[in-house]
């Protein structure tokens, strides 16, 4: 099962390819981890996903009813936006350059474990996207957690 938490900073090389930190590598599954899915955000951030994690996803949305609206535009839009890659033997992968201008990604990255999926993030970015307010996150944790 891929567990993947915390923050990592990480920096994308001239030729838009980032290293994963080891710590991200060894969550990737032992057979196919080498292949990975990026997905545009619904922020303004990027996906990875192993493919075995993307799988489950893709059954989920591709089996929504193509007879739907809007469905038809969650599968279009979801669906358009990823891209396959493949990391080479020390874990870089090349970031498409469409995917680093949607996230407006430089040369300074912050890798966020989430859980099945690792989210990237330019900082200044992610930092708007931060809960500034203890008591914010305490009541979220509430909200979410005692259902």
């Amino acid at each position: 099962m891929t567990f993947f938490t915390s923050e990592y900073e990480a920096k994308l090389d001239s030729k838009g390819r980032i290293a994963l930190p080891s710590r991200i590598k060894a969550q990737l599954p032992e057979s196919g981890g080498d292949e990975l899915v990026i997905r545009r955000g619904f922020e303004q951030c990027l996906i990875i996903y192993p493919m075995v994690e993307f799988k489950k996803v893709f059954s989920k949305i591709s089996g929504l009813s193509e007879f739907n609206e809007e469905y038809r535009k969650l599968q279009r839009n979801f669906f358009s936006g990823t891209a396959t890659v493949e990391m080479d033997n020390t874990g870089r992968f090349l970031i498409p350059k469409n995917m680093l201008g949607y996230a407006q990604l430089d040369k300074d990255v912050i890798l966020v474990g989430m859980g099945n999926k690792v989210e990237v993030w330019n900082p200044s970015i992610y930092e708007k996207h931060l809960i500034q307010d203890p008591g914010e996150l305490s009541k979220l944790a509430e909200k979410y957690l005692n259902e």
